[in-house]
C-alpha cells in the first residue's frame, strides 16, 4: 500500500483479524500539517482517488493553501466572526467594515434562528443537506422568504471566512435552495398629494419632509445631514454620512450611498425658509436635530399624523417619501442609471427591481417610441436625398 494510504475495513470483515478482506470499506488518505500539528484525513471508495487527493493535498500544504480542519463549533465560530467584524478585522467582500446595524442584525439572526438549530455541532461536520433540512423546516413553519434568507446570510459569511482561513474543505451554504424573496410593490403618492401633505405638517417639520420627498434620502441619511453638505448656490446635496442609533455618525450603507443628488428649486425654498428659523445653522451642525442629537422618527410621525388627521389626509412615512421621490424622477424622464446613482443603490438592478413597474415600457409605448425615431430618421434621409445635387 502506498505511503499515507490505508485500506479501511467494515465491521466484521475477516481482514480485521488477519484474514482475507471481503468488504468494500474504501481507502483513507492522510497528510500531516506541520503548521497545525495535526493530520488531515479523507476517505475515498477507490485507491487511485485516495492517491490523487494525497498528492494534491501535499502540494496545497507546501503552498500554504490547506490547513487541518477546525475543531470549533458553529457557535464558537459565529462568536469569533462577530467579534472580528466589530473590531474591523473581518470585512465585507468590498473590503469595507461591516456597518454596526448589519452586525446587530447578524447577531440577532444567529442567536434567534441559526444557533438553536446547529450551534453545538462542529463547524466542519455540517453538510448542505443538514442546512437544507433546517431551511425546509423553517418554510414549513411559515417563516417568510426574507426572514429565512436573512437568517442564512450571517452563516454564509461565517463559512466564507472558515473556508478561506480555517481549512474547511467545503462551504455547506453553497447550493442551498432558498425561497425567493419577492419585493413588495412600493407605495407612492402623487405630486399633488405630496404637496398637500407638506402643507399640513407643522412648520418645524416641513423642510424635513420636503427633503425626504424631493431628495430621496434614507432615514439614517436624513438624521446625519449637516448644513455643510447642502450647497444652496449650486443646488446639490452631498450624502457622506448616515446615523446609527447606537454608534452615531457612520459611513453610509454602501460605497454607492456616498453620492451627490440634485436639489430642486422647490426644495431649496423650503430649506432656505427653515434655515432662517434655526438657532444653530453652522456648517457642521445637524440640519434636522438639536445640537448633536438628530430628530426621532417617532416624534416626527406623531406630530405629522395629528396634523394630517385634522386636515383629513392620509399618512406618510419617510421610506414612502423616498419611494415617492423615485416615482417623481421617473415621471420627469430621468433615466434609470442616473436615478440609481441619485438613490444611492448598490446596482441598477436594485433600481429596476424596486421601480421597474413605474418606468415606461409597455409594448404600445415601445412601438410608439420606435415609430417616432424611425419616422424622423427616414424623413431626414429622404430630405437629404431630395436636396442633394444630381
Amino acid at each position: 500500500m502506498a505511503e499515507g494510504i490505508r485500506k479501511r475495513h467494515a465491521r466484521g470483515c475477516p481482514a480485521t483479524e488477519g484474514g482475507r478482506c471481503r468488504c468494500d470499506g474504501g481507502y483513507r488518505a492522510e497528510v500531516y500539517s506541520l503548521r497545525d500539528g495535526r493530520k488531515i484525513r479523507k476517505t475515498f471508495p477507490r485507491e487511485a482517488e485516495a492517491k490523487s487527493w494525497r498528492a494534491e493535498a501535499k502540494r496545497a500544504l507546501d503552498q500554504g493553501a490547506l490547513r487541518a480542519p477546525t475543531r470549533r463549533t458553529v457557535a464558537e465560530a459565529a462568536t469569533a466572526w462577530l467579534r472580528g467584524a466589530e473590531d474591523g478585522q473581518i470585512r465585507n467582500r468590498s473590503g469595507d467594515r461591516y456597518k454596526p446595524s448589519t452586525i446587530r442584525g447578524y447577531r440577532q439572526a444567529l442567536t434567534d434562528h441559526v444557533l438553536p438549530e446547529i450551534g453545538e455541532r462542529k463547524l466542519n461536520t455540517i453538510m448542505t443537506a443538514d442546512l437544507q433540512a433546517v431551511v425546509d423546516a423553517w418554510q414549513a413553519e411559515g417563516r417568510s422568504a426574507s426572514t429565512i434568507r436573512n437568517s442564512i446570510k450571517p452563516l454564509q459569511a461565517v463559512y466564507r471566512r472558515a473556508r478561506s482561513r480555517e481549512g474547511i474543505a467545503t462551504n455547506p451554504t453553497h447550493d442551498l435552495e432558498l425561497p425567493a424573496a419577492r419585493p413588495k410593490e412600493v407605495e407612492i403618492v402623487a405630486p399633488a398629494v405630496a404637496a398637500s401633505l407638506l402643507a399640513a405638517v407643522p412648520d418645524q417639520d416641513r423642510a424635513l419632509w420636503a427633503t425626504a420627498l424631493y431628495a430621496g434620502l434614507r432615514y439614517g441619511e436624513l438624521r446625519a445631514l449637516r448644513w455643510n453638505a447642502i450647497d444652496l448656490a449650486s443646488g446639490t446635496i452631498r450624502i457622506r454620512e448616515s446615523w446609527d442609533p447606537k454608534e452615531g455618525a457612520v459611513e453610509p450603507k454602501t460605497r454607492t450611498s456616498k453620492r451627490t443628488t440634485p436639489l430642486p428649486v422647490l426644495l431649496r425654498r423650503y430649506l432656505l425658509d427653515y434655515k432662517l428659523g434655526v438657532e444653530d445653522s453652522g456648517s457642521d451642525a445637524l440640519v434636522f436635530g438639536v445640537k448633536t442629537r438628530p430628530f426621532q422618527a417617532a416624534v416626527i410621525y406623531r406630530r405629522a399624523d395629528r396634523a394630517w388627521k385634522t386636515a383629513g389626509l392620509g399618512r406618510l412615512r419617510l421610506h414612502q417619501a423616498r419611494h415617492a421621490y423615485a416615482s417623481f424622477m421617473i415621471a420627469a424622464g430621468v433615466n434609470a442609471k442616473a436615478l440609481s446613482s441619485f438613490m444611492g443603490h448598490s446596482s441598477i438592478k436594485v433600481t429596476f427591481d424596486l421601480y421597474g413597474h413605474l418606468m415606461p415600457g409597455t409594448e404600445a409605448q415601445a412601438a410608439a417610441l420606435l415609430d417616432s425615431f424611425l419616422g424622423s430618421e427616414i424623413a431626414g434621409r429622404d430630405e437629404v436625398i431630395r436636396t442633394s445635387p444630381s
